[in-house]
């Protein structure tokens, strides 16, 4: 098969050497890709003000979930396409990009109507303020309206992972978070736009990287350019990308349900609880990339040597990534605890102190739990790479029910500390039960047997 320059080797050499070289453009990538909403939320705090800041933070979980869809389905489709590539079946290789693009587009497609319909009663179930959901419906109109083009960047991204390529997506994002930033502040300071114009750049700029990246697919990594013929249905092909796909999906929505659920006990303590914690919530957003990222190149690395057929290569990398997370979780600590109230007040534009002291209290309280995110994520990632569709999703169920309870009964009675302590809470019981599916399920027991 056909090999593209820049592609890192998942399948020989160093596991861990590997990984990293694959997930250091994939955290850059990342990390370019929160500021897109970072930037939205500094320059809004810094130009419109803290309702107009608390506006587009009563509807952050509600755009995580948009994000968090596209973002999983795209990666969940790759999943397939990577375990083709790593049994040189580049015809197979091409039938699941095929397969890729028409179930995504036909996807999002849906729920862009469903989401139209639905956002305003949404924001007033989560208990939007009355003074700020104007500009909350206003930031996420345009936010679904470019939820194809969020889509398309994600898929292309995805698949250019999947054969290894991390490096590409990393220079074509650059390009348009620059964009962004300069969208940003043109219309929200010179066209006076609003929160609108901060929405509305953010399309532009995600629909740039998008052209970027398939310009560069036609020219540069043909095997991923499938021809008429690939277009044809292939039944258990797309039976199986549907179920990588929605699966991942779904799972990533009832991560953001649950989300949802909880910004609407957040939302209830007032637009100066509202304002702090979304202004942490970007931060910490920022300090997930590492093990996000990390998760990412097990995900690619799992589907690949699954299809070589290379399962001892699988076991180490996860014994290379557990460790990786508790250092890196480590240092994510040491960071945010003399730092946390200088970037909530960056972040926000208010020196506050109700808005500083309980964004910072979360940033303090959630480093070194980020060991524990960090582990629940690769072995997530690593289940859906090994071809487990429902012990992942049932991890999420888990968390939404953590946060239902924690919402209906803790929040009430212990408010913003509630709220602080609900997340790592329930990473602890999802990490347990993930590890325990994980080397329960049958492919890893074989393997492990093996070694």
């Amino acid at each position: 098969m056909e090999k593209t320059k820049g592609n890192v080797d998942l399948l020989h050499g160093p596991i861990l050497k590997s990984l990293i070289v694959f997930m250091i453009p994939v955290a850059v990538s990342n990390i370019f890709q929160q500021l897109y909403n970072a930037v939205d939320t500094a320059i809004v705090g810094n130009y419109l003000g803290e309702s107009s800041l608390a506006a587009i933070g009563a509807c952050a979980a509600v755009f995580e979930m948009m994000v968090g869809f596209s973002y999983s389905l795209g990666t969940g489709f790759s999943i397939v396409c990577g375990r083709s590539y790593g049994s040189q079946d580049e015809d197979t290789m091409k039938k699941s990009v095929a397969g890729s693009i028409v179930l995504g587009l036909l996807t999002c497609i849906v729920m862009t109507v469903l989401f139209l319909v639905i956002m305003k009663p949404l924001l007033v179930l989560i208990h939007t303020p009355a003074e700020i959901i104007d500009e909350s419906y206003s930031y996420m109109f345009w936010i679904e309206i470019g939820l194809v083009v969020m889509f398309t960047y994600n898929l292309c991204s995805a698949m250019l992972r999947a054969i290894g390529n991390s490096i590409m997506p990393l220079v074509f994002l650059i390009i348009s978070s620059l964009l962004n930033i300069f969208l940003d502040i043109l219309f929200i300071t010179s066209f006076h736009m609003g929160v609108a114009g901060a929405a509305i750049a953010t399309v532009i700029a995600q629909g740039v990287s998008a052209v970027l990246c398939i310009i560069y697919m036609v020219k540069k990594t043909k095997i991923l350019i499938p021809s008429r013929k690939h277009f044809q249905i292939d039944k258990d092909l797309y039976m199986d990308l549907a179920g990588q796909g929605f699966s991942m999906a779904l799972m990533g929505s009832i991560v953001s349900i649950g989300s949802i659920i909880l910004q609407s006990g957040i939302n209830g303590l007032g637009t100066e609880i509202i304002a702090g914690h979304v202004s942490a919530r970007k931060i910490y957003a920022i300090c997930n990339l590492p093990f996000i990222s990390m998760g990412m190149a097990v995900a690619s690395f799992i589907a690949q040597n699954k299809g070589a057929g290379q399962g001892k290569r699988i076991l180490k990398a996860m014994h290379a990534a557990y460790l990786y997370d508790v250092i890196a979780a480590a240092l994510v600590t040491l960071i945010l605890w003399p730092a946390a109230p200088v970037l909530v007040r960056w972040i926000s534009g208010s020196s506050n102190p109700v808005i500083v002291n309980n964004g910072a209290k979360m940033l303090r309280i959630v480093g070194p739990f980020y060991a524990v995110l960090g582990i629940l994520m690769q072995t997530r990632f690593a289940l859906q790479g090994v071809g487990s569709k429902i012990m992942p999703l049932f991890s999420s169920v888990i968390e939404l029910a953590g946060k239902i309870i924690f919402v209906w009964l803790l929040i009430p009675v212990f408010q913003y500390d509630a709220v602080v302590w609900c997340e790592p809470i329930i990473w602890c019981f999802m990490t347990a039960y993930l590890l325990f599916a994980f080397y329960r399920n049958s492919y890893v027991r074989s393997i492990r047997k093996e070694a």
